[in-house]
């Protein structure tokens, strides 16, 4: 295993952005089938995967709306089918969570 040695003493200070992470948000993008009303998700990776997502959801009656910042609006609240488009799942690496 790796690790990461700070020597000098000196304390560290700034910040950072983190990267969107796709094993996050494909979880949460096919959980917001479960919610109520519309869920925000910050900082979405602009992955392929996160696209087929949103087309699958779309294909079964879901709006988002997807910001230049990267962040996506997604409202399932009022889907029409809750079957997934056999041609576009089987493209995924993550399908086992449609």
């Amino acid at each position: 295993m790796y690790k990461l040695v700070i020597q000098g003493g000196n304390a560290l200070h700034g910040t950072i952005k983190a990267a969107g992470s796709k094993n996050s948000s494909l979880p949460i993008l096919f959980a917001s089938i479960l919610a109520d009303g519309p869920i925000t998700l910050t900082n979405t990776p602009h992955l392929s995967d996160i696209s087929t997502t949103l087309r699958l959801l779309m294909d079964m009656g879901a709006e988002f709306i997807l910001e230049s910042n990267s962040d996506l609006f997604v409202d399932s609240s009022k889907l029409t089918s809750l079957v997934a488009d056999y041609n576009l799942v089987k493209t995924m690496r993550a399908s086992i969570l449609v």
